[in-house]
């Protein structure tokens, strides 16, 4: 970490020199971004888990770019063409572009038409002619005829390469195009000759041009799936005469023949060397772009999900439904261990409706199930309508769950590590299940990409998509806190400070020596050394602890705190947690010292008078409306019940009971305009719909919330 380094993320993110300052070196320390946003307030002055990562990724690319520097130093270096005032200039450069523009005279080229023309002893003359003094080219040429250069065609041509690539190589050039891609830059799509028909799906493509700085992410992949599927050809240009009046005003200076020669070169340069490289940038850049966007509404559609509300610890029936193949039906405890599974026939051909009822009935009462989870696929709607019909003996609630995924972890090496005995389909079934009772627990076991609640995530950088959502999974993990004992190898993982292998080691030391009865006994866990206890202590949890603290978001390190506190009111520790009466009595002022202060206090103080409670809200029962099952059974003009499944910048897609989602285009989601669906929807959101359109044929639904 340099003071440059500060400075520019200082600038850059608006915070302050310290606290970029601190929370690089917490950074440096090992930290996670979690611990640091929750444990560590005082150092970044109580930046929150974003703008915390925002230092993170913004060091990292810094860090990239000293990387890039010095290797580009080393290659003029080795060359022998290194001087200080080329040095400075590289040291003081920040933008990669910029430092690419410099290392460019001195990059190792492949054979060009320029290193042809000097290898024929053309440079002299072109270095004539780009001073554009000389008023008899032809003379200036026929000096330089030999059996390599037989005419003066041949050496003016050659002369003229040469200056082509100077300007190319030129940085106040590369920038003044920039600039105008920058600015005016248009993106184009054309259909790839006879492809109109394999390519249908592309139709709006096919002669499509609009400003690049307009082109929104979606659209641009859009596109570029297209361009990479052989059916549309993709170009990103400004306008040509607009391109070389710049490049003209700037190397065109006088009035002689030599500087028709260059006025030549500059239209050559644009055309053959400038224009697509510049064009190449652009590409790439507004890709890098559209996949930051792409991956910033997958992550927000991810973090939802994650935290979708659990119906928690409660014994669940679970119904992945079918037809023909039946309904495998599973029986979970209260810890989503496996009690019961078979499969019921209710639907056609079979129609074994009675005996399926009873089956139920029978299993509802024996296993005292509170809850009824079925998968929202195939035969979702026919049974969910069959097992209303049903009068149980006691109450049970019954939930629509999204199964997305489902069948990607009932074939993974998770699924047959958790279930060796069993197959998919039974697998498949208890997924579903244990998503109603806790989706973040069993979400974390699936490649989050699976999950179907992205935008073009097959299309995106994969390594920043990973690393994205990685991100957002231990955010999320870390944010509700994790029950020690009852906790996945999977779902430890992504606590701050573990990772795979101590995960693995707590699980297995579970297994060799019962539950955990305190947090310290986590420092017996084999390679659990104290940086990765300061990272993961605060975030597990272990109800009916001897210290209730540690079931509580309260770090251990804190806790003499909170005993001082005891001391002071004259309570119990369960005083303090369970009387409001005590807490009142506290003054936060009279606990700071040099190592906690009002923020970590006041979190502490928060905590005490709700520990270790889970985040998020309460699930809540949904139902569709009982005269749709599928797309025919929709009509315009109707008003429906309906779950977000998916939000994009476009919209989002609506859930309404049949097997397509119907989409709610951004101007159709409230009576005013709305930038961004996220500021009128969220995910797993209960919402009402209007019907606007139906394409049996293409599967497509429109609909509105407006006036709903």
């Amino acid at each position: 970490m340099t003071d440059k380094h500060i400075e520019i993320i200082s600038k850059d993110l608006s915070i302050s020199n310290i606290q970029v300052k601190n929370t690089i070196e917490l950074i440096n320390q090992g930290a996670t971004v979690p611990f640091i946003s929750r444990y560590r307030k005082e150092a970044t002055g109580s930046l929150d888990e974003v703008q915390v990562l925002d230092i993170k990724e913004q060091y990292e690319k810094l860090l990239e770019v000293d990387k890039r520097r010095e290797a580009i130093i080393k290659s003029i270096d080795e060359q022998g063409k290194l001087t200080d005032e080329l040095r400075k200039k590289l040291e003081i450069t920040y933008l990669l572009s910029d430092m690419e523009d410099i290392y460019l005279p001195y990059k190792q080229k492949r054979k060009t038409r320029a290193s042809i023309a000097r290898e024929k002893g053309l440079e002299p003359l072109a270095e004539l002619l780009f001073r554009q003094q000389e008023k008899d080219v032809e003379s200036a040429a026929t000096k330089y005829l030999n059996d390599d250069v037989p005419t003066l065609d041949d050496a003016l041509q050659g002369a003229r390469d040469i200056i082509a690539e100077w300007i190319n190589e030129d940085a106040r050039a590369r920038n003044n195009i920039r600039h105008l891609f920058r600015k005016d830059a248009f993106i184009s799509s054309k259909m790839v000759k006879g492809k109109d028909e394999a390519g249908a799906k592309y139709k709006d493509y096919f002669d499509f041009s609009e400003p690049l700085r307009r082109c929104p992410s979606h659209r641009l992949l859009a596109m570029r799936r297209g361009e990479d599927e052989g059916f549309l050809k993709i170009s990103i240009e400004p306008s040509d005469d607009e391109a070389n009046e710049i490049l003209e005003r700037q190397f065109v200076k006088g009035r002689f023949e030599s500087s028709d020669q260059v006025r030549e070169a500059v239209i050559d340069c644009y055309k053959r060397l400038l224009g697509p490289s510049i064009e190449t940038e652009f590409k790439n850049s507004s890709k890098e772009q559209a996949d930051v966007e792409a991956i910033r509404v997958f992550a927000d559609n991810l973090r939802q999900l994650l935290l979708a509300s659990p119906l928690g610890q409660k014994t669940v029936l679970a119904l992945d439904p079918g037809f023909r193949t039946g309904c495998k039906l599973v029986c979970l405890d209260a810890q989503g261990n496996l009690l019961h599974n078979e499969t019921i026939y209710p639907h056609a051909p079979q129609n074994e409706i009675s005996l399926a009822m009873k089956k139920l009935s029978t299993l509802v009462s024996t296993y005292k199930i509170d809850a009824i989870a079925i998968g929202n696929g195939t035969a979702s709607r026919e049974t969910e309508s069959f097992v209303q019909r049903i009068q149980f003996e006691r109450a049970v609630q019954v939930f629509v769950v999204s199964e997305s995924g489902a069948s990607i972890y009932s074939a993974s090496p998770v699924a047959r590590e958790e279930f060796p005995e069993y197959d998919v389909t039974v697998r498949g079934a208890i997924s579903i299940g244990r998503r109603l009772m806790d989706p973040l627990a069993e979400l974390v076991k699936i490649d989050a990409k699976s999950i179907g609640v992205g935008q073009y995530q097959h299309d995106v950088d994969q390594a920043k998509l990973k690393k994205s959502l990685d991100t957002i999974v231990e955010s999320c993990v870390n944010q509700v806190g994790v029950n020690l004992n009852t906790a996945s190898k999977h779902l430890l993982t992504y606590v701050s400070g573990l990772g795979p292998q101590l995960a693995q080691n707590i699980v297995n030391y579970r297994k060799e020596n019962g539950p955990f009865g305190s947090r310290k006994d986590l420092k017996k866990v084999p390679r659990l050394g104290d940086k990765a206890y300061e990272q993961a202590a605060g975030f597990l949890r272990i109800p009916n602890a001897k210290n209730p603290l540690d079931n509580s978001a309260v770090h251990p390190e804190s806790y003499h705190v909170i005993e001082r506190m005891a001391e002071d009111t004259g309570a119990t520790i369960d005083d303090l947690l369970k009387k409001d009466e005590y807490r009142k009595k506290i003054e936060l002022k009279r606990y700071v010292d040099g190592n906690i202060g009002l923020p970590t206090l006041q979190d502490i103080l928060n905590e005490l008078s709700k520990p270790g409670r889970d985040p998020r809200t309460a699930i809540q029962v949904f139902e569709f409306s009982k005269d749709v099952f599928k797309i025919d059974d929709v009509r315009a003009g109707m008003t429906l019940p309906g779950i977000v499944t998916n939000i994009t910048n476009f919209g989002c897609f609506v859930d309404i009971g049949v097997k397509q989602d119907g989409l709610v285009h951004i101007s159709q989601l409230a009576n005013k305009f709305v930038s961004d669906p996220n500021e009128v929807v969220k995910l797993n959101q209960h919402v009402k719909v209007k019907v606007l359109e139906v394409d049996a044929s293409r599967k497509r639904i429109q609909l509105t919330m407006k006036d709903v």
